[in-house]
C-alpha cells in the first residue's frame, strides 16, 4: 500500500504592503475633493419666520441660497435691506436673473431657497421673485424655523 503525501508550499505567502501609502493618499485626496466644507459668510441679518408645516430637503447639493435682510455694518449696526447670493451683496436686482439662470444651466434640478429676515420689506422679496421667474427658476423654497 502506497502512502501519498501532500505537497506543502515551502515559502510563506505575505500580503504586499508597498503600495498601501499610495492607496491611502488617493483615498484622502478623493475625500478632500468631494467633501463640501465651505460655509457662506452672511453679510445680512436673517431672522427666519416661524412655521408649523416644514419639509426638510434632503439633497442639499441642489440648493442655492438667496439671503434677504438688513445689511450688517461695522459696530453691530444694521443698514438697508440687501440681497446676498453666495458671498456677495447684489446691488442691481436685475443681476439676479443672469446669475440664477447660469446656476440653473449648471444644475438643471436647482432649488432656490429664499432665506428672508422677518422684518424685511415685502417689495424687495417681490422684486427678487420676479427676477427668479424671468430666469426660469421655478423651484423655490422659503426657509423658516419650526415653531416651538
Amino acid at each position: 500500500m502506497a502512502h501519498f503525501k501532500k505537497k506543502q508550499a515551502g515559502s510563506k505567502q505575505e500580503i504586499p504592503t508597498s503600495a498601501m501609502p499610495d492607496v491611502v493618499f488617493m483615498l484622502l485626496f478623493f475625500f478632500m475633493v468631494t467633501t463640501v466644507l465651505r460655509e457662506v459668510t452672511l453679510k445680512v441679518r436673517v431672522n427666519l419666520t416661524q412655521a408649523e408645516n416644514i419639509e426638510k430637503i434632503e439633497q442639499k447639493r441642489l440648493l442655492s441660497y438667496i439671503y434677504i435682510g438688513p445689511e450688517r455694518l461695522p459696530g453691530n449696526r444694521l443698514g438697508e435691506d440687501k440681497v446676498q447670493i453666495d458671498d456677495a451683496i447684489i446691488e442691481d436686482i436685475g443681476a439676479i436673473r443672469t446669475l440664477m439662470y447660469d446656476k440653473l444651466r449648471e444644475q438643471p434640478k436647482l432649488i432656490v431657497s429664499l432665506r428672508v429676515d422677518e422684518a424685511s420689506e415685502f417689495g424687495l422679496l417681490t422684486d427678487v421673485q420676479k427676477e427668479l421667474q424671468q430666469a426660469s427658476t421655478f423651484r423655490i423654497n422659503y426657509s423658516t424655523r419650526r415653531e416651538p
